[in-house]
């Protein structure tokens, strides 16, 4: 049986545990999702966008207590969970607003094909189910929820099994703003019972935030079912500057994003790669910028940086750092566990990082950020690319030239240019390469678990 509970990082202790739903309680929720699926899909759009639109006041009007829960669950800092279900509450109104515009029929020519009238239709596939981790745990849902509710699907959700209370919060959030009963369902299982749902006919697609190795079973799972995925996995971001860029401004977003969500987000940067002509500067900015953040119970208004998520969450960074520092690469800052108790570990910088070193190939789960220098932007882009990762990337330049190679050369599925890379309902979001494909968000986000039906009529 897979253990199910609440784990509070910043103490090390479990609050509550959770059973696991049995074989016969899974099947049955699994047959409901298909029975619901069946009336809804035809439910009428208003409707739906009127439950969307309480689902993000309900949001907004618990923001406080939602937060409270997510900081006790997966240590993010109170004021930064709060943040979180507002964002979701926006993504929420986003797609009640726009879920008819980007349903519509999209017109073709009918002539080019010899037709009378020729289109597209949207239509929805089905219960989708959505494995789900533990840094957002509210928004990574409702990002794939929003969408594909608004379409007329249904959703099934296997969450992390450290977040078991905002995984039962979601489905609640959901029938509590009036959508049918099975319209939205938590499967409180292990990743051991992934399989058996994914291969259930009743179930038509998946979609999966997560590390590569899920994203492999998931997808080898689905490919062999013949059912569509979306994949979000992995990144290990470059953050670009180069000596025509702003660089306090870039050194201060530069140690937001290595430290947002405790540094636990795929999307934070987590390559710093530097031209020499600015690199003392931004290196000193940096660096001090890095100290200046508070490390502390991730409940006090003042904290910056609260408990990466688990002790072995804590292991695996430190054992990133130790197999650089032995391998001759420097610590600017930080690299040592606090004492006291709670899964602690401070702001980091790590130079002379070297591609014999497993900091460089692979990703680092925690506030710890790789300090490169290069001649100019054309060895920036090579080192930039040189990762299997694919999700996001920053750019900080003035130069308008160097503005477009970075945009046409980086190899990621977002590029911010003076910016610090995040989410925005109204934008696609995904990676190429290790970090998955497929997008979410924006109209692409609800097309994904969409039949673009052709209608052809003489």
């Amino acid at each position: 049986m897979t253990m199910i509970a609440t784990t509070n990082p910043a103490t090390g202790e479990v609050e509550k545990t959770f059973d696991e739903l049995a074989d016969e309680e899974l099947d049955r929720r699994i047959g409901r999702a298909a029975e619901t699926f069946a009336a809804y899909r035809t439910t009428d759009l208003g409707r739906r966008a009127a439950w969307m639109n309480a689902a993000a006041r309900i949001l907004d009007d618990e923001a406080e207590q939602i937060g409270a829960m997510l900081t006790t669950e997966m240590g993010k800092t109170l004021k930064a969970a709060i943040a979180e279900a507002r964002k979701c509450a926006k993504a929420c109104r986003y797609y009640a607003a726009h879920a008819a515009q980007f349903l519509a029929d999209r017109p073709a020519d009918p002539e080019a094909v010899g037709a009378r009238d020729a289109y597209v239709r949207y239509q929805p596939l089905g219960p989708v189910l959505a494995v789900m981790p533990w840094n957002f745990p509210l928004w990574q849902v409702v990002r794939f929820a929003a969408p594909g509710l608004m379409a007329g699907n249904v959703g099934l959700l296997k969450h992390s099994s450290n977040v078991p209370q905002t995984a039962l919060l979601l489905e609640d959030l959901f029938r509590r703003a009036g959508f049918p009963e099975g319209a939205f369902q938590t499967l409180l299982i292990g990743s051991a019972k992934v399989e058996r749902v994914l291969r259930d006919p009743r179930v038509k697609a998946a979609t999966l935030t997560g590390s590569e190795p899920a994203g492999r079973s998931v997808a080898a799972i689905a490919g062999d079912e013949i059912k569509p995925t979306v994949l979000e996995l992995g990144g290990s971001d470059p953050f670009v500057v180069m000596p025509s860029a702003d660089i306090a401004a870039a050194a201060q977003a530069a140690a937001a994003s290595r430290c947002l969500n405790n540094g636990q987000s795929c999307i934070s940067a987590k390559r710093f790669i530097v031209d020499r002509g600015c690199a003392e500067e931004f290196e000193r900015l940096f660096v001090r910028n890095m100290r200046a953040l508070k490390v502390g119970d991730p409940m006090d208004d003042d904290t910056d940086v609260g408990p990466l998520v688990s002790e072995q969450g804590r292991a695996d960074v430190e054992e990133l750092v130790a197999d650089a520092v032995g391998k001759g690469a420097t610590v600017l800052c930080g690299g040592e566990r606090p004492d006291g108790p709670g899964w602690y570990y401070p702001p980091t910088v790590i130079g002379g990082v070297t591609r014999d070193m497993r900091m460089f190939h692979e990703e680092v789960f925690g506030p710890v950020a790789s300090l490169f220098r290069v001649d100019g932007a054309g060895e920036a882009v090579e080192l930039a690319n040189a990762t299997g990762f694919g999700l996001g990337s920053n750019a900080w330049t003035r130069d308008a030239g160097e503005r477009e190679l970075f945009v046409r050369e980086l190899d990621a599925g977002q590029v911010f240019v003076n910016g610090m890379t995040t989410s925005y309902p109204e934008l696609p979001f995904g990676g190429v390469k290790r970090s998955g494909y497929g997008r979410e968000l924006s109209a692409q986000g609800m097309h994904a678990f969409c039949n673009a039906k052709t209608v052809w009529a003489a």
